[in-house]
Protein backbone atom coordinates (compact mmCIF):
# COMPACT_ATOMS: atom_id res chain seq x y z
CA UNK A 1 0.00 0.00 0.00
CA UNK A 2 2.72 2.58 0.81
CA UNK A 3 4.61 1.48 -2.54
CA UNK A 4 1.48 2.25 -4.27
CA UNK A 5 1.08 5.76 -2.63
CA UNK A 6 4.45 6.65 -3.63
CA UNK A 7 4.33 5.52 -6.70
CA UNK A 8 0.91 7.73 -7.66
CA UNK A 9 2.20 10.68 -5.82
CA UNK A 10 5.96 10.61 -7.31
CA UNK A 11 3.44 10.78 -10.72
CA UNK A 12 1.21 13.72 -9.75
CA UNK A 13 2.67 17.68 -10.26
CA UNK A 14 3.56 18.49 -7.09
CA UNK A 15 5.37 15.01 -6.38
CA UNK A 16 7.32 15.21 -9.70
CA UNK A 17 8.18 19.08 -8.77
CA UNK A 18 9.19 17.91 -5.11
CA UNK A 19 11.28 15.50 -6.25
CA UNK A 20 13.21 17.83 -9.02
CA UNK A 21 13.74 19.85 -6.12
CA UNK A 22 15.03 17.10 -4.38
CA UNK A 23 17.48 16.00 -7.18
CA UNK A 24 18.59 19.71 -8.11
CA UNK A 25 19.33 20.33 -4.30
CA UNK A 26 22.00 17.16 -4.53
CA UNK A 27 23.30 18.54 -7.73
CA UNK A 28 23.89 21.72 -6.78
CA UNK A 29 25.68 20.73 -2.95
CA UNK A 30 29.45 20.98 -3.62
CA UNK A 31 31.30 18.03 -3.47
CA UNK A 32 32.48 16.57 -0.12
CA UNK A 33 35.96 17.91 0.14
CA UNK A 34 35.73 20.84 -1.81
CA UNK A 35 36.37 23.56 0.53
CA UNK A 36 39.55 21.63 1.20
CA UNK A 37 40.73 20.51 -2.43
CA UNK A 38 39.62 23.45 -4.16
CA UNK A 39 39.67 27.27 -5.04
CA UNK A 40 39.76 27.71 -1.03
CA UNK A 41 42.44 25.00 0.00
CA UNK A 42 45.31 27.59 -0.02
CA UNK A 43 43.63 29.82 2.74
CA UNK A 44 43.97 26.90 5.30
CA UNK A 45 47.80 27.06 4.95
CA UNK A 46 47.60 31.38 5.46
CA UNK A 47 48.18 30.87 9.30
CA UNK A 48 50.99 28.75 9.00
CA UNK A 49 52.45 30.89 6.89
CA UNK A 50 52.07 34.24 8.81
CA UNK A 51 53.47 32.01 11.72
CA UNK A 52 56.17 31.05 10.16
CA UNK A 53 57.03 34.53 7.91
CA UNK A 54 56.60 37.08 11.27
CA UNK A 55 58.73 34.01 13.53
CA UNK A 56 61.73 33.42 10.84
CA UNK A 57 61.58 34.83 7.95
CA UNK A 58 61.28 38.39 8.98
CA UNK A 59 63.82 38.54 11.71
CA UNK A 60 66.04 36.88 9.45
CA UNK A 61 66.04 39.40 6.56
CA UNK A 62 66.26 42.32 9.04
CA UNK A 63 69.72 40.34 10.35
CA UNK A 64 70.92 40.15 6.93
CA UNK A 65 70.02 44.16 6.28
CA UNK A 66 71.74 44.73 9.28
CA UNK A 67 74.58 42.51 8.08
CA UNK A 68 74.98 45.54 5.58
CA UNK A 69 75.34 48.57 8.01
CA UNK A 70 77.24 49.73 11.12
CA UNK A 71 74.96 49.68 13.74
CA UNK A 72 74.79 49.91 17.65
CA UNK A 73 71.70 49.60 18.95
CA UNK A 74 71.42 53.60 19.11
CA UNK A 75 70.02 55.55 16.43
CA UNK A 76 69.59 54.05 12.52
CA UNK A 77 71.80 51.56 11.51
CA UNK A 78 74.20 53.40 8.30
CA UNK A 79 74.32 51.33 5.00
CA UNK A 80 78.13 50.72 4.77
CA UNK A 81 77.60 47.78 2.18
CA UNK A 82 79.80 44.40 2.07
CA UNK A 83 82.05 45.96 5.11
CA UNK A 84 81.64 43.50 7.50
CA UNK A 85 81.91 40.76 5.30
CA UNK A 86 85.45 42.29 4.76
CA UNK A 87 86.39 42.69 8.12
CA UNK A 88 85.35 38.75 8.61
CA UNK A 89 88.38 37.53 6.47
CA UNK A 90 90.72 39.46 8.76
CA UNK A 91 89.01 38.67 12.14
CA UNK A 92 91.58 36.04 13.44
CA UNK A 93 89.31 35.32 16.62
CA UNK A 94 86.70 34.44 13.68
CA UNK A 95 89.16 31.93 12.24
CA UNK A 96 89.26 30.19 15.67
CA UNK A 97 85.57 30.45 16.33
CA UNK A 98 85.13 28.31 12.59
CA UNK A 99 88.45 25.77 14.01
CA UNK A 100 86.09 25.59 17.06
CA UNK A 101 83.20 25.18 15.66
CA UNK A 102 83.96 22.10 12.83
CA UNK A 103 85.70 20.52 15.93
CA UNK A 104 82.18 20.65 17.93
CA UNK A 105 80.64 19.27 14.87
CA UNK A 106 83.07 16.27 14.11
CA UNK A 107 82.79 15.15 18.24
CA UNK A 108 78.99 16.01 19.37
CA UNK A 109 77.82 14.03 15.94
CA UNK A 110 80.75 10.97 16.89
CA UNK A 111 80.58 10.66 20.70
CA UNK A 112 76.80 11.32 21.62
CA UNK A 113 75.70 9.31 18.79
CA UNK A 114 77.89 6.51 18.71
CA UNK A 115 77.62 6.18 22.64
CA UNK A 116 74.04 6.48 22.51
CA UNK A 117 73.69 3.66 20.00
CA UNK A 118 75.75 1.61 21.96
CA UNK A 119 73.72 1.97 25.01
CA UNK A 120 70.71 1.60 23.29
CA UNK A 121 71.86 -1.82 21.48
CA UNK A 122 73.37 -3.18 24.43
CA UNK A 123 70.28 -2.49 26.80
CA UNK A 124 67.66 -3.40 24.47
CA UNK A 125 65.66 -6.81 24.97
CA UNK A 126 67.34 -7.37 28.37
CA UNK A 127 65.91 -7.62 31.53
CA UNK A 128 66.44 -4.34 33.91
CA UNK A 129 67.41 -2.82 30.60
CA UNK A 130 65.18 0.44 31.39
CA UNK A 131 66.89 0.86 34.67
CA UNK A 132 70.18 0.67 32.96
CA UNK A 133 69.33 3.85 30.59
CA UNK A 134 67.70 5.75 33.00
CA UNK A 135 70.90 7.41 34.20
CA UNK A 136 71.44 8.63 31.03
CA UNK A 137 68.30 10.32 30.49
CA UNK A 138 68.90 12.57 33.17
CA UNK A 139 71.58 14.93 31.90
CA UNK A 140 69.04 15.93 29.34
CA UNK A 141 66.28 16.70 31.75
CA UNK A 142 69.11 19.64 33.03
CA UNK A 143 69.40 22.59 31.03
CA UNK A 144 72.55 23.20 29.11
CA UNK A 145 73.63 26.13 31.75
CA UNK A 146 72.96 23.89 34.21
CA UNK A 147 75.45 21.43 33.22
CA UNK A 148 78.03 23.90 32.18
CA UNK A 149 78.00 25.24 35.97
CA UNK A 150 78.45 21.74 37.59
CA UNK A 151 81.35 20.53 34.96
CA UNK A 152 82.58 24.27 34.82
CA UNK A 153 83.24 23.76 39.13
CA UNK A 154 84.77 20.19 38.33
CA UNK A 155 87.03 21.00 35.68
CA UNK A 156 88.88 23.65 37.43
CA UNK A 157 92.43 23.81 37.74
CA UNK A 158 91.16 22.63 42.01
CA UNK A 159 88.21 21.38 40.98
CA UNK A 160 87.09 17.64 41.59
CA UNK A 161 88.70 16.07 38.49
CA UNK A 162 92.48 16.73 39.46
CA UNK A 163 91.74 16.07 43.10
CA UNK A 164 90.13 12.50 42.30
CA UNK A 165 93.49 12.19 40.05
CA UNK A 166 95.78 13.23 42.24
CA UNK A 167 94.01 11.40 45.12
CA UNK A 168 94.19 8.02 43.01
CA UNK A 169 97.92 8.98 42.27
CA UNK A 170 97.15 9.02 39.12
CA UNK A 171 99.29 11.04 36.16
CA UNK A 172 97.20 14.33 35.01
CA UNK A 173 96.27 15.67 38.61
CA UNK A 174 97.69 19.00 37.75
CA UNK A 175 95.50 19.61 34.40
CA UNK A 176 94.47 22.87 33.21
CA UNK A 177 91.71 21.21 31.09
CA UNK A 178 89.27 24.99 31.01
CA UNK A 179 92.79 26.98 30.27
CA UNK A 180 94.43 26.07 26.75
CA UNK A 181 92.95 25.70 23.75
CA UNK A 182 92.17 23.68 22.50
CA UNK A 183 92.41 21.71 25.23
CA UNK A 184 89.11 23.34 26.78
CA UNK A 185 87.13 22.82 23.60
CA UNK A 186 87.64 18.76 23.90
CA UNK A 187 86.78 18.74 27.52
CA UNK A 188 83.55 20.87 26.80
CA UNK A 189 82.37 18.74 23.54
CA UNK A 190 83.16 15.72 26.49
CA UNK A 191 80.29 17.30 28.71
CA UNK A 192 78.17 17.87 26.11
CA UNK A 193 78.40 14.61 24.75
CA UNK A 194 77.65 13.43 28.52
CA UNK A 195 74.44 15.44 28.68
CA UNK A 196 72.95 14.74 24.93
CA UNK A 197 74.03 10.82 25.26
CA UNK A 198 70.32 10.14 26.71
CA UNK A 199 68.21 11.65 24.23
CA UNK A 200 70.36 9.72 21.58
CA UNK A 201 69.79 6.55 22.79
CA UNK A 202 66.33 6.87 23.53
CA UNK A 203 65.53 7.65 19.66
CA UNK A 204 67.51 4.75 18.38
CA UNK A 205 65.61 1.98 21.27
CA UNK A 206 62.52 3.38 20.09
CA UNK A 207 64.31 2.55 16.26
CA UNK A 208 64.85 -0.76 17.43
CA UNK A 209 61.52 -1.58 18.97
CA UNK A 210 60.20 -0.81 15.62
CA UNK A 211 62.24 -3.06 13.96
CA UNK A 212 60.08 -6.13 12.92
CA UNK A 213 60.95 -9.32 14.04
CA UNK A 214 60.78 -11.34 11.32
CA UNK A 215 63.93 -10.60 9.68
CA UNK A 216 66.20 -10.95 13.16
CA UNK A 217 64.40 -14.10 13.40
CA UNK A 218 65.52 -14.97 9.53
CA UNK A 219 68.87 -14.25 10.26
CA UNK A 220 69.25 -16.20 13.43
CA UNK A 221 68.44 -19.10 11.69
CA UNK A 222 70.76 -18.77 9.21
CA UNK A 223 73.50 -18.30 11.84
CA UNK A 224 73.90 -14.63 12.47
CA UNK A 225 74.49 -13.47 15.94
CA UNK A 226 76.24 -10.74 17.62
CA UNK A 227 77.86 -7.96 15.31
CA UNK A 228 76.90 -10.12 11.90
CA UNK A 229 73.51 -9.69 13.17
CA UNK A 230 74.00 -6.05 13.93
CA UNK A 231 75.72 -5.11 10.28
CA UNK A 232 73.71 -6.92 8.10
CA UNK A 233 70.01 -6.86 9.53
CA UNK A 234 69.61 -4.03 12.25
CA UNK A 235 71.70 -1.66 11.00
CA UNK A 236 70.02 -1.23 7.77
CA UNK A 237 66.78 -1.21 8.73
CA UNK A 238 67.83 1.34 11.36
CA UNK A 239 69.11 4.19 8.62
CA UNK A 240 66.46 6.41 8.53
CA UNK A 241 66.30 6.90 12.15
CA UNK A 242 70.09 7.33 12.18
CA UNK A 243 70.05 9.98 9.12
CA UNK A 244 67.81 11.78 11.59
CA UNK A 245 69.46 11.37 14.82
CA UNK A 246 72.88 12.56 12.95
CA UNK A 247 71.08 15.55 11.05
CA UNK A 248 69.85 16.93 14.79
CA UNK A 249 73.18 16.12 16.28
CA UNK A 250 74.75 18.07 13.27
CA UNK A 251 72.75 21.54 13.67
CA UNK A 252 72.45 21.51 17.43
CA UNK A 253 76.53 21.56 17.47
CA UNK A 254 76.78 24.57 14.57
CA UNK A 255 74.48 26.66 17.39
CA UNK A 256 75.98 25.60 20.41
CA UNK A 257 76.37 27.91 22.55
CA UNK A 258 75.15 27.54 26.40
CA UNK A 259 77.34 25.52 27.85
CA UNK A 260 80.59 27.05 26.11
CA UNK A 261 79.57 30.49 27.52
CA UNK A 262 78.69 29.49 31.09
CA UNK A 263 82.00 27.43 31.06
CA UNK A 264 84.56 29.66 29.99
CA UNK A 265 82.60 32.20 27.97
CA UNK A 266 84.87 31.84 24.96
CA UNK A 267 88.14 32.05 27.03
CA UNK A 268 90.55 32.74 27.80
CA UNK A 269 91.52 34.67 25.40
CA UNK A 270 88.51 33.94 22.93
CA UNK A 271 90.57 30.44 22.72
CA UNK A 272 87.24 28.55 22.75
CA UNK A 273 84.84 30.40 20.73
CA UNK A 274 82.29 29.37 18.62
CA UNK A 275 80.32 30.79 15.67
CA UNK A 276 77.47 31.28 18.07
CA UNK A 277 79.48 32.86 20.80
CA UNK A 278 81.59 34.78 18.49
CA UNK A 279 77.96 36.40 17.13
CA UNK A 280 76.69 36.82 20.80
CA UNK A 281 79.94 38.50 22.16
CA UNK A 282 80.08 41.01 18.88
CA UNK A 283 76.13 41.79 19.44
CA UNK A 284 75.32 41.79 23.03
CA UNK A 285 79.04 42.38 24.63
CA UNK A 286 80.72 44.83 22.08
CA UNK A 287 77.91 46.63 21.00
CA UNK A 288 78.49 45.67 17.05
CA UNK A 289 75.28 44.96 15.31
CA UNK A 290 76.27 45.19 12.32
CA UNK A 291 79.37 43.01 12.77
CA UNK A 292 77.63 40.24 14.95
CA UNK A 293 74.41 40.32 12.18
CA UNK A 294 77.15 39.29 9.92
CA UNK A 295 78.52 36.84 11.53
CA UNK A 296 74.72 35.19 12.76
CA UNK A 297 74.15 35.39 8.41
CA UNK A 298 77.44 33.45 8.15
CA UNK A 299 76.30 31.02 11.07
CA UNK A 300 72.48 30.54 9.55
CA UNK A 301 74.53 30.08 5.70
CA UNK A 302 76.47 27.23 7.39
CA UNK A 303 73.84 25.45 9.25
CA UNK A 304 71.49 25.51 6.03
CA UNK A 305 74.12 24.40 3.27
CA UNK A 306 75.66 21.53 5.79
CA UNK A 307 71.61 20.26 6.68
CA UNK A 308 71.40 20.31 2.75
CA UNK A 309 74.76 18.20 2.10
CA UNK A 310 74.24 15.71 4.63
CA UNK A 311 70.64 15.08 3.94
CA UNK A 312 71.10 15.00 -0.51
CA UNK A 313 74.10 12.57 0.86
CA UNK A 314 72.00 10.39 3.26
CA UNK A 315 68.78 10.59 0.50
CA UNK A 316 71.08 9.41 -2.42
CA UNK A 317 72.60 6.22 -0.09
CA UNK A 318 68.97 5.36 0.23
CA UNK A 319 67.72 5.97 -3.55
CA UNK A 320 70.55 3.92 -4.48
Amino acid sequence: MTDQTTAVRARTPLGRARGGQRRSGRRGRPPAGFAMHGRFRHAYLTPAVLFVAVLIYLPFLWTAYLSLTTYDGLGSPKFTGLDNYRRLLRDEALLTSIRNTLLWVAGTTVLPVGLGLLVAVLSYNIKGGAWFRLPFLIPYAMSGAGIGLIWGFILQPDGMANQVLTFLGMPGGHTEFLQDGPRNTFAMIVVWAWQQLGVNMLLFVVGLQSIPRAPIEAARIDGASGWQLFRHVIWPLMRPLTTVVFGLALVASLKTFDIVWVMTQGGPGRTSETLAVTMYRQVFVADEYGYGSAIAVLLTTVTGLASYVYLRHQLGREGS
